[in-house]
């Protein structure tokens, strides 16, 4: 059946968000990789808290406009995770027009630069420096502007004749990777990380990450140092300049796995789905039993539309040993909505919230799909159980409230969405519900 759009939109924004965390997990899934992974896969270290991932679709009141500007910078950089650019450069935008002032701007230079939008990245720049803008942060994305467009000589020339700062010697080190300069690289990506810049000191450091894991294989070839280096340019969300550096390889070295899944990874964040498809199925040919390999071909496929395929090897990740299992489950979900296949989809969300840690998200899809296919009383049963669950977020009696509305019973769902209102007064939806039943 065709799902109501009302329905549909919100559901696949929760999805998105609730996926958000694993865009790097699978393919740094190598031994010399562990402790990578680690971080990697602890909600918490990449949001602070799992209530922030909750509070994502928190709508707050329009007059609120700093915290409406915080919002869409939580909701931009969730999508930033995955790799979903064009979303998080809507949020930015958002977050903009909200009075979110240089930290706005300077996410929404990111996004731009990450899709090569220059003309759009002219203007934010333009505002960048009219909002007050610390010049050598200007400096910086103009300078990574020439490196990833290869004007190596003119990049060099700039640098060479600017103050010294963090932003500097980030940008040479970053055109000493490009260059091969390893020695000079490693040089001044130390100098970066005893610097007074909090986020290029993390970059940094994920990029000495790459030369100090080189160091423990001695006998390994220089291929498996740009691998490296690639692998940790798009942790730092380079993957314009890892990306010449691993066709190098994959054209010296056509059987070298690892290599073929960076580069499909970095071909599909940067908005080429049809060449990640390649590389990707190229790593599929090599280990096809790898469930990392399966779930990015799953989601290049998605990024084509071609949601059977996405759906098979989804399966294929999940029987594999894919973890959590809950990925999984939110993408083929995601994957069957968009293909109107509710059903299946509720099959997903419904094993998704018998999870002890399933968050709201799960149960926003679970009862707005049950809703969809107007299987009412399963719906106020998710719900019910939701707030069971999650008796501190507002949204899951929003979200009773709501079924409860579907399925009639006005009074009950008075009830719930004014508990609702309670724990948060700010939930339009809830506002808007409550209005609805006067």
């Amino acid at each position: 059946m065709k799902i109501p759009a009302r329905i549909l939109i919100p559901v696949l924004f929760a999805l998105l968000c609730a996926a958000a965390l694993l865009t790097f997990l699978w393919w740094q899934l190598t031994a010399a990789s562990h402790a990578i992974l680690q971080r990697t896969q602890d909600p918490i270290t990449q949001t602070g808290s799992r209530m922030e991932l909750q509070n994502t679709d928190r709508q707050l009141a329009p007059s609120d406009s700093r915290d409406l500007s915080l919002l869409h910078l939580r909701e931009g950089d969730l999508f930033a995770i995955r790799g979903e650019w064009a979303e998080a450069t809507k949020s930015y935008e958002k977050a903009v027009s909200f009075d979110g002032g240089l930290p706005a701007l300077r996410k929404l230079a990111l996004s731009q630069l990450q899709r090569r939008d220059m003309g759009g990245l002219q203007e934010t720049i333009r505002k960048l420096k009219a909002a007050g803008a610390r010049p050598e942060d200007v400096s910086l994305i103009e300078n990574i502007v020439l490196l990833r467009t290869g004007e190596l000589s003119s990049a060099r020339k700039r640098l060479e004749s600017a103050e010294d700062s963090p932003q500097q010697h980030y940008a040479l080190a970053l055109l000493s990777i490009i260059e091969g300069n390893h020695t000079i690289a490693q040089q001044e990506l130390g100098i970066v990380t005893t610097g007074w810049e909090p986020v290029l000191r993390t970059n940094a450091r994920t990029l000495m990450g790459a030369y100090e894991e080189f160091a423990l294989f001695p006998e390994s070839t220089d291929l498996h140092l740009i691998t490296l280096l690639s692998r940790a340019l798009a942790q730092v969300q380079e993957c314009e300049l890892a990306l010449p550096l691993l066709t190098q390889v994959t054209k010296e070295k056509e059987d070298y796995r690892d290599a073929w899944i960076v580069q499909g990874y970095c071909e599909l964040t940067t908005e080429r789905p049809q060449q990640a498809l390649t590389s990707l199925e190229r790593a599929y040919n090599l280990n096809p039993e790898k469930p990392e390999i399966q779930y990015f071909l799953a989601r290049a496929h998605a990024a084509l539309n071609q949601h059977d395929n996405a759906i098979t090897f989804l399966e294929y990740a999940l029987q594999n040993g894919f973890t959590p299992k809950s990925e999984i489950r939110r993408l083929i979900a995601s994957e069957a909505l968009k293909k109107g296949d509710a059903a299946a989809a509720l099959g997903q969300y419904k094993a998704l919230v018998e999870e002890p840690d399933a968050g709201i998200e799960a149960f926003d899809g679970a009862v707005s799909t049950a809703i969809a296919l107007e299987r009412f009383d399963e719906a106020i049963a998710l719900a019910t159980l939701g707030t069971q669950r999650l008796p501190q977020v507002a949204r899951s009696f929003d979200l009773l409230g709501w079924a409860y509305a579907e399925a009639g019973k006005t009074e009950e769902a008075r009830a719930a969405i004014t508990k609702a209102l309670e724990i948060d007064p700010y939930l339009l939806s809830a506002k808007e519900r409550l209005e609805k039943l006067k």
